[in-house]
């Protein structure tokens, strides 16, 4: 008897044993790949009352206005559809083509969704000339692509366009403080859309291909923004998601990230409060869950604040330089608005802000003084200072995590940035800086008081949690195994 319970205890053991170690095995796998984005799209019929279906009418169908066709090709162009075809005339559209559509389009057929998977479109080239859509003249504040609209290839700096100074000397002291790539197990930001609002970005850059997108340029109305003469747009952009493919270039924080430029400033460098609303509606109405604001954006500005409460409005993490004089801040116009405004402020390496920012108004800081990143065309990697390079840090993150934890709203986002901040100042944390420096790998992997944690190792069905409970119940077997066997020593010693 006694020799059955202890092989049965045996077996009970071994067999703990192996479940524990095939669950520690699969809780040391690497995430799986961050979820396709959720969008709002159409498939294309093969007619429409008798009619095919063109941009225009589909624009009128689900947006109230044929002008609003430029949202539509600006978010679909250059995209391989299932055919294998892509959209390059607004008036041929092929039946079963998925067309990505603005955040507030509605009607009959629109779908909320992640594009079916298998036929989901990917990204192509864009096309060096594209054609505006015929019959539909473009409203001020939804720019859309032409067709003397200059090719991503060849920006540098035209006539009357003077590139922003920078310096050609290499510090990787705002990348190692980062230390980005201890988040990339779990998230690199894919699926994620980050609007770069400023100079435009160069999307001919070998460190950005594939993950620029056509964009607009409301400083002329029709125009694209995959072009920059200034530069700081492309610097941003790449220390959103630059990927470290050429030599000696610092790789971005979000490197599988979308990022989609619009610019707001030509080539004189001036710019309009006007140019910088619109820049903020395009964005939200191109999908852009975060959008990182340059330091050409006058956050006091009317315009500016209703765009703003706009972007509130629909769940987007804002993401803009503290201010530097008084400010009324916007706030959402729902009292159910999920969308957020982060405010950085740029450090360098010993600390010291970049520009003298409002008391109280810097909620964390993050890298703004010899930041290394890409100048736009061949300038190679430059270093450069300013408040909006924080901007972009703090984007990068805010895609890191909105790819890991696609169930947070903006709100928890930025939440979840204060939350795994570094404190700066050592014992006595020094409350001008906010929360303090921003930890990427961090916010993607530490728990947060109140909330629910995912991703790996945290998962509340699996992970760490799952484990502990796969220990404590091998333990438990073995234990009461144990007193089984002792009862029955007993029991014979009586007999």
């Amino acid at each position: 008897m006694l020799a059955n319970v202890g092989r049965l205890l045996a077996g009970v053991a071994v067999a703990c044993c192996l479940v524990v170690a095939t669950a520690g095995a699969s809780a040391a796998q690497k995430a799986p790949p961050d979820p396709q984005a959720y969008v709002k799209y159409y498939v294309v019929a093969a007619t429409y009352q008798g009619q095919p279906e063109n941009l225009a009418e589909i624009a009128n169908r689900f947006l109230g206005s044929g002008e609003r066709s430029a949202e539509i090709y600006n978010l679909n162009a250059g995209r391989v559809q299932p055919d294998g075809a892509s959209l390059t005339d607004p008036a041929r559209l092929n039946r079963g083509w998925y067309l990505v559509l603005p955040w507030d389009a509605a009607g009959e057929g629109v779908k909320y969704g992640q594009v079916p998977s298998g036929t989901k479109p990917t990204k192509a080239p864009a096309p060096t000339g594209t054609a505006k859509p015929s019959g539909s003249p473009s409203p001020s504040g939804s720019p859309s692509p032409s067709s003397a609209s200059p090719s991503p290839t060849g920006t540098k700096a035209g006539a009357g366009c003077t590139a922003v100074a920078a310096s050609s000397s290499r510090s990787d002291w705002a990348q190692l403080r980062m230390a980005a790539d201890g988040a990339w197990d779990l998230s690199r930001g894919n699926g994620v859309m980050v609007a770069v609002v400023d100079s435009g970005v160069d999307g001919g850059l070998e460190q950005l291909s594939g993950r620029i997108a056509v964009g607009a340029d409301v400083t002329v109305g029709n125009g694209r923004g995959d072009t920059d003469c200034h530069g700081t747009g492309t610097a941003m952009a790449s220390i959103i998601a630059a990927n470290s493919s050429a030599e000696r270039t610092p790789a971005g924080l979000a490197p599988d990230a979308t990022i989609l430029p619009v610019r707001m400033v030509g080539a004189s460098g001036k710019s309009r409060d006007t140019d910088a609303a619109n820049a903020i509606e395009v964005a939200v109405s191109a999908g852009a869950t975060v959008v990182a604001l340059g330091s050409h954006v006058d956050l006091s500005a009317p315009a500016v604040v209703a765009s703003l409460t706009t972007a509130l409005n629909h769940d987007v993490l804002v993401v803009a330089g503290a201010p530097t004089k008084p400010v009324t801040l916007p706030s959402p116009g729902e009292p159910s608005a999920t969308g957020a405004l982060l405010l950085v402020g740029g450090v360098g390496a010993d600390n010291q802000f970049v520009e003298e920012y409002q008391p109280n108004t810097v909620e964390v800081v993050a890298p703004g003084a010899d930041v290394t990143t890409v100048g736009q065309s061949d300038a190679g990697p430059l270093s450069y200072t300013g408040t909006r390079f924080a901007v972009a840090f703090a984007a990068g993150q805010a895609a890191l995590v909105r790819a890991a934890y696609p169930e947070l709203n903006a709100v928890q986002v930025e939440q979840r940035i204060h939350g795994t901040a570094d404190a700066v100042g050592g014992d006595a944390p020094d409350d001008r800086y906010g929360a303090g420096m921003i930890n990427p790998a961090a916010s993607v992997a530490r728990p947060i008081e109140d909330e629910r944690p995912v991703g790996v190792g945290a998962d509340s069905g699996g992970g760490g949690g799952g484990m502990g409970a796969l220990v404590l119940l091998g333990l438990a077997m073995i234990g009461g195994g144990a007193f089984l066997t002792l009862q029955l020593r007993r029991r014979r010693a009586l007999g």
